[in-house]
């Protein structure tokens, strides 16, 4: 089967293909008969033949979507089939530090992401007492492994996905909550056109491959029980503060039984209290599923998959699989979730329908994984669902990321060519597109009838409110991105922190993380919405930054 649009052919002809000739249903056989079948010749076939032609037709048609490592390793010698790991600092000491490197950059070299709490680093200052020396503190631990990241490509194949934690009791918290802020970090004797301090921010807007601090990490805050008694102390109203005017640090929440589970993966929707968990992932493509049935049909199978894939796997290191046979954690998710919704006439908000499937995606999802774990001898798991934010696959797919919204009907995108020239293209969005087909709405009027997360910027409680009815269907953590208009703006200022604070305070509950994103916040952004009639009209078009000042090189001469 072809993809549905050229974007998503050519992100696996660069990207997936094993080689040039590889079509899509090529790469399926491969990935189904590497997790599930005789893998080159052994008997050993984890899923029936009948089960595993049902699973080709089911990938073949986008109709569910193994993690990307799968996509990767699959036919190949290395199976790192797990997309990332979980790691904790477990003491502040040298031997620990330099152990959790070794295993992070073990971690990266199989292509996989890295999640670290470094809430055991003692802050920096404090006596050591073996030494006579001072701490130089948890941040330092946290530039090591974003310099590790930077350096070491993921298995060879992708740029380095990583992520930082650190408690809101911690006496670092102040420094952890500012140390993104590249628009305080000037950059000595370069000035703009207009004479101000040219500051790293700037040259990330110029350049998104300029060095700036932690630019290979992202980093939340974790906030346990006692931030459920209600007192909005300094820490908290910063950080809600921060996310609005940089999208940094995020908002991790660990209550209850949940409590110690403070480690997440690089994109945070695996959650675990255990160093060295792994996340497993794969994801159902609800756009293209018609039934209820159907879709019972499509998780059932996809949690058998991702059963297979916690025995097919091969693993960095000892410890990552004890872990692995003690937890069997599983994180099937879901994709297109907007489009269903838009191909139903629904708002972007939870349903009476829209809570049916989730009841089915909930119960199905865990009565398939444990019925396979036990004729496979495998641990029952001790998660089942987890919502990823699908960035590649979905893109593969046509469909909408996750549970993202639409960013925008139409949009122009900004790439780099060559290091030296900005290039724009004109695009309109694919699921946009299916949904003017089905209601044939004219070119006009699809940016009032088709909502995006533009529109839902400006209505940041029922982006959030959908999560929150969304997370009571997933044992682990939903990955999404709320999007917020530019810092100083109508809609995002000084006077929107106090209500801001109270909606994360009336949903926090209720989840286990937040993660926003200001327009314009952080450098390289790639993607600048424009008028749906506007974008179909030039779609396709490339043309170039004229400009005379680009800057590329993160440093103005003036």
């Amino acid at each position: 089967m072809d993809f549905p649009t050229a974007l998503g052919r050519d992100i696996f002809n660069t990207k997936y293909s094993h080689h040039q000739n590889e079509t899509w249903d090529d790469r399926v056989k491969v990935i189904v008969n590497s997790v599930c079948g005789d893998l080159g010749g052994l008997k050993n076939f984890l899923l029936s033949k009948d089960e595993q032609n049902h699973l080709v037709h089911l990938m073949s048609c986008f109709k569910f979507m193994a993690g990307g490592r799968y996509n990767w390793y699959s036919g190949r010698e290395a199976r790192y089939f797990n997309n990332c790991y979980l790691l904790r600092l477990e003491d502040d000491t040298r031997e620990e530090w330099a152990d959790l490197a070794k295993r992070s950059m073990s971690c990266l070299m199989t292509g996989g992401g890295v999640g670290a709490d470094i809430s055991a680093c003692r802050p920096a200052g404090r006596a050591l007492r073996r030494t006579g020396g001072v701490s130089s503190g948890p941040l330092s631990l946290l530039y090591v492994l974003s310099d590790t990241g930077r350096y070491v490509m993921q298995g060879g194949s992708r740029r380095s996905a990583l992520y930082g934690s650190m408690d809101a009791s911690h006496g670092d918290i102040w420094d952890f909550l500012h140390c993104k802020n590249w628009h305080d970090m000037v950059i000595e004797g370069a000035y703009t056109p207009d004479g101000k301090p040219f500051t790293i921010a700037d040259a990330k807007r110029a350049d998104f491959n300029y060095k700036a601090p932690l630019d290979m990490m992202n980093i939340s805050v974790n906030y346990g029980d006692d931030w459920l008694d209600g007192n909005d102390n300094e820490v908290f109203m910063e950080n809600c503060k921060q996310a609005l005017m940089t999208g940094e640090p995020g908002f991790s929440f660990n209550f209850g039984d949940k409590s110690g589970e403070t480690l997440r993966n690089a994109c945070t929707e695996i959650t675990s209290s255990d160093d060295s968990d792994v996340c497993n992932l794969g994801s159902v493509n609800m756009a293209a599923i018609d039934t209820i049935e159907e879709f019972k049909d499509t998780v059932s199978l996809a949690s058998k998959f991702l059963v297979c894939g916690l025995i097919r796997a091969h693993l960095p290191y000892e410890k990552v699989e004890k872990v692995r046979q003690q937890n069997s954690r599983l994180g099937l998710g879901l994709m297109g979730i907007h489009e269903w919704l838009l191909k139903r006439g629904y708002r972007y908000e939870m349903n009476d329908e829209l809570k049916k499937w989730m009841k089915v995606y909930e119960t199905e999802s865990e009565r398939s994984a444990n019925e396979h774990c036990e004729r496979l001898y495998l641990s029952r798991p001790k998660g089942y669902r987890a919502i990823a934010p699908t960035g590649t696959i979905s893109l593969l797919a046509g469909t909408t990321s996750g549970m993202e919204p639409i960013y925008a009907t139409g949009y122009r995108r900004r790439y780099l060519t060559d290091g030296t020239r900005w290039k724009y293209q004109y695009s309109c969005d694919n699921s946009a597109q299916t949904i003017q087909d089905i209601y044939g709405f004219s070119d006009e009027e699809m940016d009032t009838k088709v909502e995006s997360a533009v529109d839902l910027a400006k209505d940041v409680e029922r982006r959030i409110k959908f999560q929150h009815e969304l997370q009571k269907y997933v044992d682990h953590a939903i990955s999404s991105t709320v999007n917020l208009p530019m810092w100083g703006s109508d809609y995002n200022n000084q006077d929107h922190v106090v209500e801001f604070s109270k909606i994360i305070r009336k949903y926090g509950p209720g989840l286990r993380g937040l993660t926003f994103y200001p327009d314009t916040s952080r450098g390289g952004q790639p993607l600048e919405a424009v008028p749906w009639a506007e974008a179909k009209a030039k779609r396709g078009v490339v043309y170039e930054d004229n400009s005379e000042e680009q800057c590329l090189s993160g440093v103005c001469s003036i």
